[in-house]
């Protein structure tokens, strides 16, 4: 028995090293609730960065949903000072009642996480997700007839908001993270949530009970999961290959050859117009279902077309997708700030100008425009610097002292295609 412990600690702690073997950060967080898992992760993080020199620190967000939600991140912090991690505990209080409950916190929690690692230079997130979870997204996205991007689950490294969110765990069971803590005599925080079935997660959780009978359990679900994942990958290749053919990036818009681009398969398109769209928008997740469904006639028909804060405007030649001036008229930004996520301005000496999107005022200041400037659609959604309502400068249409530069959060177009 004592054996058998042993060799199942030093799994765990396998795990999580070989999580940041390739790339060991300096300095890294973790995400911790106080439930079994996270309390798990946060042991054998703090064992490992340890070991390691690892300067490591706790983070728990508090959503303010529960009257013991407080409490809970106490005991985070207690737990953390045990361990000599630094605790931090953020405050969530945005709901706003409207909207998906479950869906607005998560939002909210990575970002407020986001911020406060950013801020703290901690550029890795660990977090603490399981094969449990792993196997009852599946089942949620089932339901929801998602594709092979659903299906495949979460990644066990993603980056997204300027951090590398790690799941070191997604391989291990549930119970075996509770079994370690039970070792270690080490108590945890039981949300009540995770058993009320009004929740989706829960009712997945029911049925894969259910399954198990027939033997689909997280391993054979995993499994699964593993081959759409290769098949994925094979797809995101083969969209790579295409967009390199027919598509080419002209100062932050994407210009598509219609003939080449309509020799591709209609996934293959599908995929390409989807990150296409997710990329120009700066957006983590890109539009689904039926409204990419009409975007795409739209273009195989010629018309413009709007969609995610994008705009595609068709030719008998190329198509051109461009920043929708309507996603960025609110959008303002200091000199030394990046603006709209992918855009930073350079050679600007008055710290009081202001970088917006040029509109039709902009326009109407710049006169003729240079007849190698880009359409008019996509100068009206550019970033542009003012001194009140006075233009300065339009680097796009090369107007003024100022230059932009586009510093996309996921590189390229061509690099994006394979990095989610």
């Amino acid at each position: 028995m004592m054996e058998e412990k042993a060799a199942n600690r030093a799994m765990l702690r396998h795990f999580v090293a070989s999580a940041f073997s390739f790339d060991k950060p300096d300095h890294l967080a973790v995400a911790v609730s106080g439930g079994g898992d996270s309390l798990a992760l946060l042991h054998l993080m703090a064992e490992w960065a340890a070991e390691e020199r690892v300067r490591l620190e706790a983070v728990t967000v508090n959503h303010g949903l529960r009257p013991e939600a407080a409490e809970e991140a106490k005991f985070v912090a207690e737990v953390s000072e045990r361990l000599k991690v630094r605790h931090t505990t953020l405050n969530w209080t945005g709901y706003t009642g409207k909207g998906n409950l479950q869906d607005a916190a998560r939002r909210a929690r990575y970002r407020l996480m986001a911020d406060w690692a950013k801020g703290r230079g901690i550029s890795t997130i660990a977090l603490a997700h399981t094969a449990d979870d792993q196997a009852e997204t599946f089942f949620m996205r089932l339901a929801r007839a998602s594709g092979i991007d659903g299906l495949t689950g979460m990644q066990r490294r993603r980056a997204s908001d300027g951090i590398t969110w790690v799941r070191p765990l997604l391989m291990q069971e549930r119970f075996e993270l509770r079994q370690y803590l039970r070792e270690l005599r080490e108590p945890w925080v039981d949300d009540p949530s995770n058993d009320d079935e009004a929740y989706d997660r829960v009712k997945a959780r029911r049925a894969m009970e259910e399954l198990s009978k027939l033997g689909i359990d997280v391993h054979v679900v995993g499994r699964v999961m593993d081959h759409l994942g290769q098949v994925r990958s094979a797809l995101d290749f083969a969209t790579h290959d295409h967009a390199m053919d027919c598509v080419r990036e002209e100062q932050g818009d994407l210009i598509i050859d219609r003939r080449r681009f309509a020799e591709g398969s209609p996934e293959v398109n599908r995929r390409l117009v989807a990150a296409a769209l997710r990329w120009i928008a700066s957006a983590d997740y890109g539009p689904r279902g039926m409204k990419l469904q009409e975007f795409l006639s739209a273009m195989m028909r010629g018309r413009d077309a709007t969609l995610h804060g994008v705009r595609l405007l068709g030719g008998k030649d190329v198509f051109r997708l461009t920043r929708e001036h309507g996603a960025v008229a609110g959008v303002v930004a200091a000199p030394d700030q990046v603006w709209d996520g992918r855009w930073r301005l350079e050679g600007i000496e008055n710290k009081g100008f202001v970088i917006r999107a040029l509109g039709e005022d902009g326009l109407l200041q710049l006169g003729e425009r240079p007849k190698d400037a880009p359409p008019r659609e996509t100068l009206a959604a550019s970033p542009a610097v003012f001194d009140g309502n006075t233009l300065i400068s339009a680097p796009l249409a090369g107007m003024g002292p100022a230059s932009a530069r586009l510093i996309h959060p996921t590189g390229g177009f061509y690099t994006s295609l394979l990095s989610h």
